[in-house]
C-alpha cells in the first residue's frame, strides 16, 4: 500500500509541482489549502507524513503544527515544513513545535524526495518498534517506561489470576518433532491469547507448556471474575476440539482471586509480571487439579455462585496454604 502524504500549502504552482513529483514516485496525495482545511482532512484520513506550508491564511503553519502535535491521535505523524521561510527564527520554532524536517523554497526535487522517503522510513520503523513493544508490555506501562527509570509496580486489591496446564505434556513432547511440538504449542496458546483479548483481560506469560492470564489489572473491568471463568471455560474447549488430532489433549486450569502486585522488574527483557498470594494460589490449585476441571478457591465460589455451576470438591491440602475448600467451576447457569 502507497504512503499518504497530506500537503497543506495556499499556492497552487506549490501543489502542482509538489503533486507531480510524489505521484511520479507511487505516493498517495491528499491536498489542503489552509491549516484549518488540513485539520478537517485529519479527521476522515491518516497521512503517513505532512509536507506543511507556514505562511498561509485562516490558520497558518506554526498554528497547524501546534494543534496537530498537541493530539494524542495525530502527534506521531511526521511533519516536514516547506516554506520560503528561512530565518533562523522560524526554523527553531518549527522544530519546537515538534516538526521532524525543515526545507527551504525553492526547494531540490531530489533532495526534498530523499528527505521524504527518509522520515517514512523512520516513521515505519517507529510504528514497528511501538508494536513489538505494545505485544509484550501493556500500553499504559509501556508509557511509564519510557518516561521513568526504576521499578514500576502497582498494587491491585481485587485480580483474578488463573493458570493453565497441559495435561500429559512430555508423552505429547516425545511423539512430535521440536518443529510440529511448537507448532502445536502456538496453535493453542494463540487461541488462548484471543479468547484474553476478547474478554478484556491480560495475558502475562507462558511458561513451558503452561499459560498465565490475569484480570482487573490495567483495563479495569469490575466483572473480571467472571470473565476469566468464562475464559476457562473456552479454553478447555478450545483444547477439546484438537483433541482428535493429538490425542488424549486436555487442561488443568487453576482460578483464584485476591490482591497482587503488578509490574516490570530488571533492566533487559522486560515482562509484565505479577506476585504475591494469590498468584501463589492459584498455581497451586492448577496443580492440584483435574484433567478438564478449572479448579477454584472458596472466595471464587463465593464471588460465583448463582451465576456458574460449582462443584465441592472438598478440603484439600495446598501446599504452602494448609487445608482449604475447593470446587471445580461449571458453565453458566441460566
Amino acid at each position: 500500500m502507497p504512503s499518504r502524504i497530506l500537503i497543506i500549502d495556499d499556492a497552487p504552482a506549490n501543489i502542482q509541482t509538489l503533486s507531480t513529483i510524489l505521484k511520479e514516485r507511487g505516493y498517495d496525495i491528499n491536498i489542503a489549502t489552509d491549516g484549518r482545511q488540513g485539520l478537517e482532512l485529519l479527521e476522515r484520513i491518516r497521512p503517513d507524513l505532512i509536507l506543511l506550508d507556514i505562511m498561509m491564511p485562516e490558520m497558518d503553519g506554526f498554528e497547524t503544527c501546534r494543534r496537530i502535535k498537541a493530539s494524542t491521535t495525530w502527534r506521531e505523524i511526521p511533519i516536514v515544513f516547506l516554506t520560503a521561510k528561512t530565518d533562523t527564527g522560524d526554523i527553531v520554532r518549527a522544530f519546537e513545535l515538534g516538526a521532524v524536517d525543515y526545507v527551504a523554497k525553492p526547494f531540490n526535487a531530489h533532495e526534498l524526495l530523499a528527505r521524504v522517503n527518509t522520515h517514512l522510513t523512520l516513521a515505519h520503523l517507529h510504528r514497528e518498534n511501538e508494536r513489538l513493544l505494545l505485544n509484550v508490555l501493556p500500553a499504559s506501562i509501556a508509557n511509564k517506561l519510557k518516561q521513568q527509570v526504576g521499578i514500576i509496580a502497582d498494587r491491585f486489591d481485587d485480580a483474578s489470576v488463573l493458570f493453565a496446564d497441559i495435561v500429559a505434556f512430555t508423552p505429547l513432547s516425545a511423539r512430535l518433532s521440536p518443529t510440529e511440538l511448537v507448532e502445536s504449542l502456538n496453535r493453542v496458546f494463540s487461541g488462548f491469547d484471543e479468547l484474553a483479548d476478547y474478554h478484556n483481560l491480560e495475558k502475562i506469560k507462558t511458561i513451558g507448556d503452561s499459560y498465565m492470564v490475569a484480570g482487573g489489572l490495567i483495563e479495569q473491568n469490575a466483572d473480571h471474575l467472571a470473565a476469566m471463568a468464562t475464559m476457562a471455560l473456552a479454553m478447555h474447549e478450545n483444547v477439546r476440539k484438537l483433541d482428535s488430532e493429538f490425542g488424549n489433549l486436555s487442561l488443568r486450569i487453576g482460578l483464584h482471586v485476591g490482591s497482587v502486585i503488578a509490574g516490570v522488574i530488571g533492566i533487559r527483557k522486560f515482562i509484565y509480571d505479577v506476585w504475591g498470594d494469590t498468584v501463589n494460589t492459584a498455581s497451586r490449585l492448577e496443580s492440584h487439579g483435574a484433567p478438564g476441571r478449572t479448579h477454584v478457591s472458596e472466595i471464587v465460589f463465593e464471588r460465583l455462585q448463582g451465576r456458574f455451576a460449582l462443584e465441592a470438591r472438598g478440603t484439600i491440602e495446598l501446599k504452602g496454604r494448609g487445608p482449604m475448600n475447593t470446587y471445580f467451576l461449571g458453565a453458566p447457569t441460566p
